[in-house]
This record gives structure tokens, C-alpha cells and sequence, in this order.
């Protein structure tokens, strides 16, 4: 099994996690549609049974129903996971108590005591401000109750304001999360992934899958839309997929050499560009499977090279 260190000294995870910004979001995705707890629960099982035990999720999915999904789930199988929320930096949240206040209910929900990674989902001030935010961190690192911090969604100026403000507490920052894909590779140009390599910090991507635009489901031909709000995405209309097409066929024809997917071909090509662990969705167990026959293999130079131009 493939593996990285979060950030320099947060836990060991695989190189692959699955996020579950989709487990108990009716809103967005849907869940009690097409899935549901029991195929959530049978996600989760895969997952682990296959070696993927690093689970993200945050306090604001599902309003709380995708941290309670997980707690229950992992109880269940009482096996080892690793599991990262985050905090949302709600504007009414004005004293660094919030933090506390929040940890807290997230805990509860995940029934541990103590999280191995909490990320500031978005890099809002209004009244608490980053220093009050960053200090409020330090002191759950300090207690015991995180055992590493990350940011999430933050600029390559706001990582580092957010590094500096950890370090004078002597808490590293860990990761920041942030979408990145073959249809979004704007922190390769913004400053962020070579902020992210300078530091230290590792890159959580979220959306690797492109809410499901690199996994060649959705075609010209099929039409089909896909649940949700996606459904109003124009990448999913007839004219967005028969831009995609060439590009997903490329991924298909590199695929087939390796007995493959284009999911797991563009999975594998985030992994390999070094410093990122990929995570994505999975609302049943064959997608989950699906995530993992990402590892254990790797593209060549040449191939990455290739994906990388037809993707620019």
C-alpha cells in the first residue's frame, strides 16, 4: 500500500482517502435517492477491506449527518481508521470558544475522543480573525483533542499566514485542502502547490473525479444526467461531454494498457504528481473498489506527460 505522511509529522494515511462530502447530503447529492445508509455502510466496509481507511469529511455535511455516518460505521467494524473533519468559519463564530465548541460536537458525532486531522474549511475572517482562529488550534493540539491541523480552500498568501501563526505555537501545519483534478489544475499556477512543497504541507484534492467527468459514466451518447444539483452543471449537458470526450478517451486508450479505468488513471495521475493524496467520493461499495485500484501501480513519465498536455 502506498502511503504519506501528512504534512511533516501528521499521521501516516494511504495515498488515496475517500471524501464524504456527499454521505447524508440530501441538498447537493441527493443521498436517500440512489443511495443510502446501507450503501454507505457497504462503501465504508469496501473502502477499509481494500486499504483505504483515510476518511474525510467536515461538520457542514449533511449538517452533521455525514460525521455521524462515519462514527457509527467505524464502530461497527471496529477496525483502524484514520479520520479528518473541519471546522466552518461560520461569521457569528466571533471568540476562539467556537473552536472548542465546535471540536466538540464533531467528536461526539465521530465518537472518538480525539480527531487525527481538523482543517479550517474555508479561509474566512469576519470578527475572530486568523491569529485568534490559529490559537484556538494550537490549544486542541495542545489538549490533546487534534493531533494535527490543516486549512482548507486557502490561497498560497493564506497558507502561509496560517503556517506562520501554527508555527509560532509550535504546531505544523499539516495539509491544505483545496480542488484540484485534471479539469482543475489552477493551483499549479496560482502559487499553491509550490507554497504547499516549500512548506511542507501536503495537498488534500478534493473533487479529483470532477464530480464524476473523468470516470467516462457519463457520455454524449448515454446523456444521462447525474443526480442532484450536478444536473445543472453545462459539463453534463450533450454539448459539455462531447468537449470531454477526446480528453476521457485518452484516459480510456491509457487505461486499457494497464487494465485500468480513466477514474483510476486520473486518480493515479494526481498521486504521481507527488505531495497530493486524491480524495474521492464513493456512495456505494463498487466505487470504492473502483478508488482504490488506483494504488499499486504507476504511470510512466511519458503517459503522465501526455495526460497532462491533453488536460492543459
Amino acid at each position: 500500500m502506498q502511503t504519506l505522511t501528512l504534512g511533516p509529522s501528521g499521521p501516516t494515511v494511504p495515498a488515496l482517502g475517500i471524501g464524504t462530502w456527499a454521505w447524508g447530503d440530501k441538498l447537493y447529492w441527493g443521498y436517500g435517492g440512489d443511495y443510502d445508509e446501507a450503501a454507505l455502510r457497504d462503501a465504508f466496509k469496501a473502502a477499509v477491506e481494500a486499504g483505504v481507511n483515510f476518511f474525510d469529511t467536515a461538520e457542514i455535511y449533511g449538517f452533521g449527518e455525514s460525521e455521524r455516518l462515519i462514527g457509527r460505521f467505524a464502530k461497527e467494524l471496529q477496525q483502524p481508521v484514520v479520520l479528518a473533519t473541519k471546522y466552518f468559519p461560520l461569521p457569528w463564530r466571533i471568540w476562539g470558544s467556537a473552536v472548542a465548541d465546535a471540536l466538540t460536537a464533531s467528536l461526539k458525532r465521530l465518537q472518538v475522543p480525539t480527531v487525527d486531522l481538523y482543517q479550517v474549511h474555508w479561509p474566512f475572517d469576519f470578527l475572530m480573525g486568523q491569529p485568534t482562529l490559529m490559537n484556538a488550534l494550537a490549544d486542541e493540539v495542545q489538549q490533546g483533542r487534534i493531533k494535527s491541523v490543516g486549512v482548507s480552500n486557502y490561497s498560497a498568501e493564506q497558507m502561509q499566514r496560517a503556517y506562520d501563526l501554527l508555527a509560532q505555537r509550535g504546531v505544523p501545519l499539516a495539509v491544505n485542502q483545496v480542488q484540484y483534478s485534471l479539469l482543475a489544475r489552477q493551483i499549479e499556477r496560482n502559487g499553491v502547490m509550490d507554497a504547499a512543497r516549500r512548506l511542507g504541507v501536503t495537498i488534500l484534492a478534493y473533487s479529483p473525479l470532477a464530480q464524476g467527468l473523468l470516470t467516462g459514466k457519463y457520455t454524449p451518447e448515454t446523456n444521462t444526467p447525474p443526480q442532484g444539483a450536478r444536473r445543472l452543471d453545462p459539463r453534463f449537458s450533450r454539448e459539455g461531454l462531447e468537449k470531454l470526450a477526446p480528453k476521457v478517451g485518452l484516459l480510456k486508450e491509457i487505461g486499457q494498457k494497464y487494465d485500468r479505468t480513466p477514474a483510476q488513471v486520473a486518480l493515479n495521475w494526481l498521486i504521481a504528481q507527488g505531495n497530493v493524496v486524491p480524495i474521492p467520493g464513493a456512495k456505494n461499495a463498487s466505487q470504492a473498489a473502483q478508488n482504490a485500484g488506483a494504488l499499486g501501480w504507476m504511470l510512466s513519465d511519458e503517459e503522465q506527460g501526455a495526460i497532462a498536455q491533453a488536460w492543459q
